[in-house]
């Protein structure tokens, strides 16, 4: 449900003070952890990611990987780890840690997603390992690799979001 719906229902967020702003905030918190949605940004990403490809017959089916897993959200049948990055507003996404073998492929796909300040689907972009490397970064301070939220690297990956139509042959 976005904002203008909200509204229509006689629900004006504006209209609330920071205080039962941050109540409401404790109690959708709450609520979510009994349904066992941990509500982060990084989770609407990975369930977004996991629909896409169980909706797509072009894509592997996946599930989610073991909590605690390092570097990997999910699996693919086949045994392909995937890790899932998530951005809203942010330029770069979160850190993939590197391995004590620096020669280790640490996932076969690196999925990003983007969303809208209203956490709706914008683009969802698959890179694998080799284009990985071929666009990452070092963050100094967070001794791990990310990627940044760049054309150059949206434009290396396979789109699967916003599908591109397919043209008469």
């Amino acid at each position: 449900m976005d904002r203008k719906a909200l509204e229509a229902e006689g629900f004006d967020l504006a209209r609330l003070s920071d205080t039962q702003l941050l109540r409401l905030r404790s109690m959708i918190d709450r609520e979510g952890a009994r349904r066992g949605l941990a509500l982060t940004v990084g989770e609407i990403g990975e369930r977004l990611v996991i629909e896409t490809f169980r909706d797509r017959p072009d894509l592997p089916i996946l599930m989610p990987a073991p909590r605690g897993t390092k570097n990997v959200d999910a699996l693919s049948r086949d045994g392909d780890r995937y890790s899932i990055k998530t951005l809203v507003r942010a330029r770069k996404t979160g850190t993939v840690y590197p391995d004590d073998d620096p020669e280790r492929q640490l996932f076969e796909y690196l999925v990003i997603v983007v969303l809208s300040e209203e956490l709706n689907l914008v683009q969802m972009v698959v890179l694998d390992w080799r284009q990985f490397c071929d666009v990452r970064s070092w963050d100094r301070r967070m001794q791990a690799w990310y990627v940044a939220r760049s054309r150059r690297v949206f434009d290396k990956g396979r789109c699967l979001f916003p599908v591109e139509p397919v043209g008469d042959a």
